[in-house]
């Protein structure tokens, strides 16, 4: 398996690369589940893209690993900036959270 090649394999950059690609896996799962909780139809759209690309760079990064393909190289790369788009959609869409203390809402 490509992720077992890498994460044991040298240099160690290339661990490292793996592991934070594994990151941005979990942390595109925990991004989707939020926006499901929230029932925000555009987020959760942004938020499937997101998590698509990110899974779709991991393979092609699995692909670069294993045939040492260039295309496999760039197709990873590409994919993680349409991920990175896709966040930003989902900040931009989202906007800021509106906290209301207390002390504020009972003077309303």
């Amino acid at each position: 398996m490509a992720v077992g090649r890498a994460l044991t394999s040298q240099p160690a950059v290339l661990a490292t690369h793996t592991v934070l690609g594994l990151l941005m896996l979990v942390a595109g799962i925990s991004v989707l589940v939020r926006a499901v909780r929230a029932r925000h139809r555009g987020a959760i759209a942004a938020s499937a893209a997101g998590l698509a690309a990110i899974t779709a760079a991991a393979f092609s990064g699995a692909a670069f690993v294993s045939n040492d393909q260039a295309g496999a190289s760039m197709a990873m790369a590409v994919l993680t900036g349409v991920a990175l788009l896709c966040y930003l959609a989902n900040l931009l869409m989202v906007g800021p959270a509106v906290v209301t203390s207390p002390a504020t809402a009972i003077k309303e």
